[in-house]
């Protein structure tokens, strides 16, 4: 079910209040693209700063507008347990196809801790739970042999792998078989990732990129052909500026100064975050001008 190009898409404000019109049009946006799913509230949708309120709604209006054509893995994470399970309880009844689950953050659970949350978490829900494994925003690094116990819980299904170290998707692999989705949360890494076992990307290039990621990862996971291979790498090489501009700041404020220049949204991010240097404003503009976005 979720494979593919799959954006974590931004959150537009109009006067640090969520734009429900704006965001709408970028679903659009990605369903006349090619994107194969959507993430909202994670975070490149900057959930840390999002109201109960706006978390909820950011989920509803993006079930509302994909229902039946991609599917909808929503943001659910919190390290508070309960409150993670209030917000998958929500996104489950409204019809969100799939669960990303970060690992908790600043509490630095040990590995027993982790599971218990997870385990909390699937035992309260019914739909696909996607671990979240990000150890630079995180902390913890979810080890792979606690990955393997979750896994024969009913409804964890996968990971978001956004460790960087392309060892994991081998040992992940090994450990889980195939039937354990992995997906990068690491654009750069994405080609090697798909050949190596992977199913796709939790994108943020996506969300100026759609049609070109899209097109890059259906011809990635064609591992076998050679021809696709090599699609697959010229558009990879198109993409890498891009890639590589988009964490020159901290996420997302270099993507939605990206997406305004596109005029697909406005820039505002919310504090803490703050909008893009002068200097990185030109190696964005430079980094969409390669990719013939601008």
């Amino acid at each position: 079910m979720f494979k593919g190009s799959i954006v974590a898409l931004i959150t537009p404000f109009k006067d640090d209040k969520l734009d429900e019109e704006k965001y709408t049009q970028l679903l659009n946006h990605h369903l006349k693209s090619g994107t194969n799913g959507i993430v909202p509230a994670g975070t490149t949708g900057e959930s840390p700063t999002l109201s109960h309120y706006e978390h909820r709604k950011v989920i509803e209006i993006s079930v509302n507008e994909c229902k039946g054509k991609i599917p909808v893995i929503a943001g659910t994470g919190s390290n508070s347990t309960d409150e993670a399970i209030e917000l998958s309880k929500h996104a489950e009844k409204v019809g969100a196809n799939g669960l990303l689950i970060v690992t908790p953050y600043y509490n630095k659970p040990t590995q027993e801790g982790l599971y218990q949350h997870y385990k909390k978490i699937n035992d309260s829900v019914g739909i696909p739970i996607i671990i979240y494994n990000i150890p630079s925003r995180s902390v913890i690094d979810m080890k792979v042999e606690t990955m393997a116990r979750l896994f024969e819980l009913k409804n964890i299904s996968g990971v978001k792998d956004a460790t960087g170290d392309l060892s994991r998707v081998d040992q992940q692999l090994k450990a889980m078989g195939n039937d354990f989705l992995q997906l990068t949360g690491e654009d750069d890494n994405a080609l090697e990732f798909n050949k190596r076992g992977g199913k796709g990307c939790i994108s943020v290039t996506a969300n100026v990129a759609a049609k070109l990621c899209s097109e890059f990862q259906s011809a990635s996971l064609n591992v076998g052909d050679r021809n696709m291979q090599t699609k697959a790498e010229e558009i990879n090489n198109i993409l890498k500026p891009l890639h590589k501009a988009l964490f020159v700041e901290s996420n997302p404020s270099p993507v939605k100064y990206a997406a305004s220049l596109l005029k697909l949204a406005p820039d505002d991010v919310r504090l803490p975050l703050v909008k893009v240097t002068e200097k990185t404003k030109i190696e964005v503009r430079d980094a969409l001008k390669v990719a013939k976005l601008l």
